[in-house]
């Protein structure tokens, strides 16, 4: 099988290049995962969204996918929590790699292979570190082992900083031992009641770095194909993998490297200081994670994306726009003797142009552009007279229909049983609303029974009110059904 010509923005070359992974056929990915001291934001949630969908798609269109994304169980702001609440740090983050965990299950981020936690893999940091001693890249003091920044004729090419320019990174505490300013700890000696593990060079534990590194090419290789993480990750993390991997293992390390764009709530930098943090579990309180993932689908991942309250309300109506259309698509064909079969020129016209939203760099809001002019179409070809005698317009509407089902492999939206997740974004917004269901099935009754009387006045009265509470009554063969339609975002 032939495989598409899918073209990535990379950031060490600084341009798109084709993407020509090492094997034919087969893709290596590392994305950098979150140090687990707190519940993840919704920052986190857009970088792992995005490479979920690029995974889904790769896939999608036949490479064969390895997904190596870690765990950091072991860190300064761990230790730090753990010690602000007296509290065991490895025992601290393993609660949070769960509470994670949870969280990539409910967005629909299921595409990970391999999971590796940083304390399980100390021998493996253990033996780069001291490969980079013996290549002259590394120096020991005290316990502490240290990379030598001079020693490595690339440092700052991801980054485009000059090294007299560079000071010591996040993470990295000034230290006059240090041969540079820049120099970053691979290795760090134990600390009273800090965990530690025995080393050549006495107890301690990890620097930050040196795990990306030792873990990508424990599962991929010292050479795989795809590098990934936040923006916030170019300098100094990614910057330090490159001179780590690339001095250990004499070889380039990775070959694209895709870095997420920065998410903002209400045009400002996410801050707890300042009051605008929002974790993921939070925001699943009230949004339906579909409506999430077609929020973090407006924008290119390389592109800035703001949060906000009415940017979320409108990927919401947008899934109900995309999923009301599927469910009048799945009630009209139940109406029929037998299922149409999907047009399959118009089933490739539609995957041919989302397919070339995604090669290009994987623009997601080009794709949901796609999606929104299929809606539209079938929304069209719906309103026609005596539909079930034109077999042609039918064929259109299965290829719509079996089209959305085939773009869910990959964005994980607008997939089957649209009833159903019509019936979930209900649920969400009567806790939004404050609505009472009981109140609202009474009152259907209610105007039911008005209705069998021949009592229309009664009947839309009830109507006029359950409209006031932004319900909206949708009368079938079947009975009343109802739904929370709240007014559009622009009143």
């Amino acid at each position: 099988m032939s495989l598409p010509q899918i073209t990535i923005y990379d950031t060490l070359a600084g341009e798109r290049r084709p993407f020509q992974p090492i094997e034919p056929g087969k893709v290596r990915m590392y994305v950098c995962g979150v140090t687990t001291y707190d519940y993840s934001h919704i920052g986190h949630g857009r970088t792992f969204v995005s490479f979920d969908i690029i995974t889904r798609y790769l896939r999608h269109r036949g490479y064969e996918l390895t997904y190596v994304r870690n765990h950091t169980d072991i860190d300064d702001k761990i230790i730090q929590r753990a010690n602000e609440i007296n509290d065991d740090p490895i025992a601290l983050s393993a609660r949070f790699i769960t509470a994670f965990d949870e969280d990539m299950e409910r967005l629909g981020c299921t595409s990970v292979d391999v999971a590796p936690k940083v304390t399980e893999h100390i021998d493996q940091i253990i033996e780069i570190t001291q490969k980079l001693i013996d290549r002259g890249h590394a120096y020991a003091i005290d316990g502490d082992v240290y990379y030598d920044v001079t020693s490595f004729e690339g440092y700052g090419k991801l980054s485009k900083r000059s090294l007299d320019d560079m000071r010591a990174g996040e993470r990295i505490a000034v230290d006059e031992r240090k041969k540079h300013p820049g120099d970053f700890a691979l290795w760090k000696g134990v600390k009273p009641g800090e965990p530690a593990w025995p080393s050549p060079w006495g107890d301690g534990r990890p620097g930050w770095h040196i795990e990306c590194s030792a873990m990508s090419s424990t599962y991929l290789g010292a050479n795989f194909d795809i590098h990934g993480g936040g923006a916030d990750l170019q300098f100094p993390h990614h910057e330090n993998e490159i001179a780590q991997s690339e001095g250990a293992h004499g070889t380039d390390f990775a070959n694209y490297w895709m870095h997420v764009a920065m998410l903002n709530v209400d045009g400002e930098k996410m801050s707890k200081s300042l009051g605008n943090f929002w974790t993921i579990r939070d925001v699943l309180e009230h949004h339906h994670p579909e409506a999430l993932r077609l929020f973090m689908m407006s924008a290119h991942y390389r592109k800035q994306v703001n949060y906000s309250q009415e940017n979320l309300e409108i990927a919401r109506e947008r899934m109900q726009y995309f999923y009301g259309t599927l469910e009048q698509i799945d009630q009209l064909f139940r109406r029929l003797p037998d299922a149409p079969a999907a047009d399959p020129d118009a089933l490739n016209q539609w995957l041919a142009a989302a397919h070339k939203a995604m090669d290009d760099d994987f623009n997601t809001p080009q794709l949901v552009a796609v999606l929104h002019d299929a809606a539209r179409e079938a929304n069209e070809l719906l309103r026609q007279k005596k539909l079930a005698q034109k077999p042609d317009v039918l064929a259109k509407l299965a290829a719509i229909q079996e089209f959305f089902v085939k773009q869910a492999e990959f964005t994980g939206v607008g997939g089957k049983n649209p009833t159903e997740k019509l019936n979930e974004i209900t649920e969400l917004l009567t806790k939004t609303y404050n609505i009472d269901r009981e109140q609202i099935e009474a009152l259907i009754q209610e105007r039911n029974a008005a209705r069998d009387q021949k009592d229309w006045a009664r009947a839309d009265a009830i109507r006029d009110e359950l409209d006031k509470k932004f319900i909206v009554l949708m009368d079938s063969d079947e009975g009343t059904h109802w739904r929370i339609q709240p007014p559009p975002i622009e009143a």
